[in-house]
């Protein structure tokens, strides 16, 4: 019979409810505010129960997922800073995307583009959050000049195009990358996988420096 593989927690219950709790509310608000942006999305209000109902609603879920995303940030902070490793890792982009992990530098917690996707949405949100109550009628709204509200539709709109972007190279990097998408959902990876890509993590967990889902 064979030897079952030694799993490693990479992430507890708490930071899988929070990430799948802030990515249900982010597309409740993508889809929502896609269908108050142009006529042709606009079937997308039933999702919210119509149009005065997803008008009413899209702030309101906007400002949850704020929130609940900056518990999430907060918690994975200190592990998305980027390093010598980083930049190399970058710079070798082409064995990235042919599978040739081994030529990469060792890897911490998260690889270049998941910390760059972090400051990605880091961004984005912020500024999501800050045109979203400028432009929010009927509480804040008739209180701002024209032309800021102008430029915060402008930045809302660019905002949510560059975040929902992200998204979409997000969920496809989770599939391509084996194990990934069982982690955010059982929470523990197999020591194999967090050796392959993640090598400087799984050293240190061998090593005691940390636990599989350690973030400070």
């Amino acid at each position: 019979m064979s030897k079952r593989p030694y799993l490693i927690e990479r992430y507890p219950p708490s930071d899988r409810f929070n990430h799948w709790f802030v990515a249900i509310t982010f597309i409740l608000v993508a889809l929502s505010g896609l269908a108050l942006f142009h006529p042709a999305f606009f079937f997308l209000s039933h999702l919210l129960g119509g149009g005065p109902w997803t008008r009413i609603l899209h702030p309101f879920i906007g400002v949850v997922m704020f929130v609940a995303f900056l518990v999430l940030a907060l918690r994975f902070w200190g592990h998305n800073f980027i390093t010598g490793n980083d930049r190399q890792w970058l710079r070798q982009m082409d064995d990235v995307v042919t599978n040739q992990e081994e030529k990469l530098p060792a890897v911490g917690r998260y690889n270049a583009g998941q910390k760059l996707f972090f400051w990605t949405m880091v961004i984005c949100i912020v500024l999501l959050l800050i045109t979203g109550i400028l432009i929010w009628q009927p509480y804040f709204a008739p209180y701002v000049p024209i032309v800021l509200i102008r430029v915060a539709v402008l930045v809302h709109a660019l905002s949510a195009f560059v975040a929902i972007t992200g998204l979409i190279i997000h969920i496809y990097a989770a599939i391509w990358v084996k194990g990934s998408v069982g982690a955010m959902t059982r929470g523990t990876v197999t020591e194999a996988w967090a050796r392959q890509h993640h090598l400087d993590w799984y050293r240190k967990i061998k090593n005691g420096e940390m636990r599989g889902h350690d973030h400070y």
